[in-house]
């Protein structure tokens, strides 16, 4: 089994190739993480990938078992942004949150 950063490096190495696709090296939050346009769609985070998709798609992640909420330290779940497991298919859900913030 690879390595969720394994998984992520495919990732980028699938995706750089797309439009305004680009890999930000910026400090924080956004640090090594995929961004279409200037605007972040996924990032890795410890064992799980972060994505910025459609509420009612988080929704659907999060009852599937296959997503988890994300809350960034605030203590209420953002609605837009979804921890994806590993168990999750991370090319065709990166794709649909690239998708979505392009």
């Amino acid at each position: 089994m690879t390595s969720p950063a394994e998984r992520f490096g495919a990732l980028v190495g699938a995706l750089l190739d797309e439009p305004g696709v680009t890999l930000s090296e910026s400090r924080g939050f956004a640090r090594h993480s995929l961004m279409a346009n200037g605007k972040l769609f996924a990032a890795v985070r410890g064992e799980v990938l972060l994505l910025k998709l459609p509420a009612e798609r988080v929704a659907a992640l999060i009852a599937s078992g296959e997503g988890a909420p994300f809350d960034a330290n605030k203590g209420k779940p953002m609605k837009e942004w979804v921890l994806a497991k590993m168990s999750a298919d991370w090319d065709a859900l990166s794709r649909e949150a690239m998708a979505f913030v392009g």
